[in-house]
């Protein structure tokens, strides 16, 4: 008795033959012979045919050995659809939803997204476990459909059998829209403040910016003076108020001062990065990083000492 299977699709067809290929390779190691026949595309649509030839002599019966047979069907089929048609629809998703932005502005989104699916080097296990999450559902869905059906077109399983697939992806791109708003404003906060740096003169040639582990700041003139209140404008930089941004605070108090020149003494083990890009988006090439002197000594001692308390 044989049993016979076809998958088509409109697209990603070579690549699905060459996965099924190497699975059903496995299955050869118990003498399981299964023969693939490729049909002309017709409508678009290019259909796989599997026959199981011979059943060998494994300990499983022909009703088991077809239940194993559309497990390896299922398994390379949600892998293809999450590493290759993810994409496609994901694009297709963020061209329908969101229309109004530019082809530009669409291919940033774009990318913001595949960021949060995985399909980024750096990632991380939250993003990981999500993967895996998205491949299950898609693994269960196909493991129903091909329990009672031996005939699957790819394109139309995912538009009818995976909705709440695709509510994930359009969730997914709903969130990279959120990132790229929230990005454009900074963008334009950022050039704003340039702005503002550009048009003054400056009140010191050097400000030196010393962070501190707390989450305050210390401004420090060229000759390592605290700088007077009178130049802050009554800005107050040192306090244990947890209400208060420190970042919105100490880049206020540099655009006040307008300095030629800005040291960031950075001994804090990267814990304040972003407020430290920032400076260096809205000063570019007047912020001047130290990474060694007195005072970051000093600071650093001063941190180690609390730790220790």
């Amino acid at each position: 008795m044989q049993a016979s299977f076809s998958i088509g699709a409109r697209e990603n067809i070579e690549l699905l033959k060459s996965k099924l290929d190497t699975e059903f390779a496995l299955l050869q190691n118990d003498g399981i012979k299964i023969n693939c026949e490729q049909s002309p595309p017709t409508g678009g649509l290019t259909f796989l045919g599997y026959n199981i030839t011979d059943y060998g002599n494994s300990s499983y019966s022909e009703e088991e050995t077809r239940v194993i047979f559309k497990h390896y069907i299922a398994n390379v089929v949600s892998d293809v659809i999450l590493n290759s048609w993810e994409k496609t629809l994901l694009m297709d998703i963020i061209r329908q939803n969101y229309y109004y932005f530019t082809t530009e502005e669409q291919q940033l989104i774009y990318q913001m997204a595949l960021k949060q699916l995985n399909h980024d080097i750096e990632t991380n296990e939250d993003i990981f476990v999500q993967y895996l999450s998205r491949k299950s559902l898609i693994l269960q869905k196909l493991l129903e459909y091909l329990h009672t059906n031996d005939r699957l077109i790819i394109e139309g399983f995912i538009k009818f059998r995976l909705k709440d697939y695709l509510q994930e992806l359009s969730a997914v791109a709903d969130r990279a829209v959120d990132d790229f708003m929230l990005e454009r404003e900074y963008k334009e906060f950022i050039k704003l403040l340039k702005y503002f740096v550009e048009i003054q003169e400056p009140r010191l040639d050097t400000v030196q910016v010393l962070m501190q582990s707390t989450g305050g700041f210390r401004l420090l003139d060229a000759n390592n003076k605290n700088i007077s209140s009178e130049l802050l404008d009554g800005f107050i930089i040192e306090s244990g108020d947890p209400e208060i941004n420190f970042e919105d605070l100490l880049i206020s108090a540099l655009i006040t001062i307008a300095p030629n020149t800005v040291v960031l003494h950075m001994a804090d083990n990267g814990q304040h990065s972003r407020t430290v890009d920032t400076i260096k988006s809205v000063f570019g090439d007047r912020v001047r990083c130290c990474r060694g002197c007195k005072i970051c000594e000093k600071s650093e001692k001063i941190r180690h000492n609390s730790e220790k308390k």
